[in-house]
């Protein structure tokens, strides 16, 4: 299976984890491109700081390249770890890529249970929980 994963920047090194995990299940795996590059959110903090509108070009490049992937593969999995100390974080960007996934008919794999903020929205899309197991889509 093509599975694209998605979550906040706060998570890179998670995502890489769960990228070569499913790798070794035999998925074909995709993580956002600061993942790749180990682009922390320090690192977007301070572009942004730099240069306004550097940041935003970029920012709006990479999301619709992340959005793109998503619509080629055959399913997201959201990593929604705990954050600033909100449960099962899922954030604009991840909830917005959520959104694509489920316009184009792809499944939608959670590693834990949706947030406590969690609306009719998230619950309609129907995602599937791994309950914090990745291997889960082994």
């Amino acid at each position: 299976m093509r599975i694209t994963i998605c979550g906040s920047v706060a998570f890179i090194n998670e995502m890489n984890q769960a990228k070569a995990q499913l790798e070794k299940g035999g998925h074909t795996v995709y993580v956002p491109v600061s993942a790749e590059r180990n682009q922390t959110k320090d690192f977007w903090e301070k572009m942004k700081a730099a240069d306004i509108r550097q940041f935003i070009s970029i920012k709006t490049g990479r999301m619709r390249g992340h959005f793109d992937i998503i619509k080629s593969s055959d399913a997201i999995l959201v990593l929604n770890y705990d954050k600033d100390g909100k449960k099962n974080y899922i954030g604009p960007n991840t909830l917005m890529e959520m959104a694509v996934a489920f316009e184009h008919g792809k499944k939608i794999f959670i590693l834990n249970p949706l947030p406590d903020f969690a609306g009719e929205e998230l619950m309609a899309m129907s995602p599937v929980c791994l309950n914090g197991d990745p291997a889960g889509l082994s």
